[in-house]
């Protein structure tokens, strides 16, 4: 299953295994809050000042 930037935080850390660590080394250290669990990749990626496509390249590799 490929992640987009539509896919909530949630379902990428089901999606990749080494999501945790990819996400951690942006900068994306609050996974386990409650908004993770709602918020989509775009959403969050925006709110950290993060390239959506950058991250979603190595999501996806």
């Amino acid at each position: 299953m490929k992640i987009t930037q539509d896919t909530k935080i949630s379902e990428v850390l089901k999606i990749n295994p080494n999501a945790v660590s990819i996400l951690m080394s942006f900068g994306m250290g609050c996974l386990g809050c409650p908004s993770a669990q709602m918020e989509t990749l775009g959403q969050a990626a925006a709110v950290h000042g993060i390239d959506v496509n950058v991250l979603l390249e190595k999501l996806n590799q």
